[in-house]
């Protein structure tokens, strides 16, 4: 299929009618390939279009967080209020597999507009008559959310491969992007409670190394893949969301829940 493309200006305009809980979550490593006498260092990050601000470690809104280098799991700590939230981390050499899994947040839809932006723009389909079907209110409404993310760092030569890690909702690379061949592409899989997540939507958000950025939508196929397009010397954000209905009866009330994907990676030069 072929992906919608947007201009970063133009994804920028129409940012402006987004809720703010549409903005990416996502991973940052301060480099995407280290040595082995390197440390790692990554901040989380919300906004749009890989500008935002960085959010430092809270144990509080952290329900998972750690780094998967090999057979190894090493939990990522750290002071409250640290920047980078992963800070000074020293691995063995491969591939690194960040892993983030935040705690529930809320949020309040005051308009309508914005949360049928939301759903047209992440293309969840048949919400907008499943909240009608319900019997809804269209404006002051409730939702809750949960991050999920990833980033694929080489250390070292890098070798090693991505897989399910056991959150909810991932994504995870069917190829290696720092030691594969990436001309035909970088293959992608979304899973939701461990299965395959067939014809849903991949935004795929990449940035140059003059820091334009450019955005493209893609569907998975019936085993949950997608082959998106890539480039060395660029650095990707691809993003999946899934939403179930709540029934309002818990907690702030709310009558949905988004579930986010992210995945984070670099090609190298």
């Amino acid at each position: 299929m072929i992906p919608v493309r947007f201009l970063s200006a133009a994804a920028l305009i129409m940012a402006a009618y987004l809720p703010a809980m549409a903005h990416e979550f996502w991973i940052e490593p301060e480099s995407y390939a280290i040595d082995e006498t390197d440390s790692l260092n990554a901040d989380l990050r919300n906004g749009q279009f890989f500008a935002g601000p960085t959010i430092p470690y809270m144990s509080g809104i952290i329900e998972r967080f750690e780094v998967l280098s090999g057979d190894a799991v090493l939990p990522v700590g750290g002071r409250l209020g640290n920047r980078p939230a992963l800070k000074n981390m020293a691995l063995p050499k491969g591939l690194a597999i960040v892993v983030y899994e935040s705690t529930d947040s809320g949020l309040n839809y005051e308009e309508w507009e914005k949360f049928a932006a939301f759903v047209e723009h992440k293309d969840l389909k048949g919400i907008i008559e499943a909240h009608r079907a319900r019997g809804l209110p269209e404006k002051n409404f409730d939702e809750n959310y949960r991050r999920y993310s990833k980033a694929l760092v080489a250390v070292g030569d890098g070798r090693g491969a991505d897989r399910q890690v056991g959150l909810l909702i991932e994504i995870v690379a069917g190829a290696n992007p720092y030691t594969d061949d990436m001309t035909a592409g970088m293959p992608l899989q979304v899973f939701y409670a461990g299965e395959p997540r067939a014809d849903v939507q991949i935004e795929l958000f990449e940035r140059a190394p003059d820091d334009t950025v450019t955005t493209a939508t893609y569907r998975t196929d019936a085993e949950g893949r997608a082959l998106v397009p890539v480039k060395p010397g660029h650095t990707y954000l691809a993003d999946s969301v899934a939403i179930r209905p709540l029934d309002g009866s818990k907690g702030n009330g709310a009558v949905w829940h988004t579930d986010w994907a992210a995945l984070t990676f670099a090609l190298p030069e």
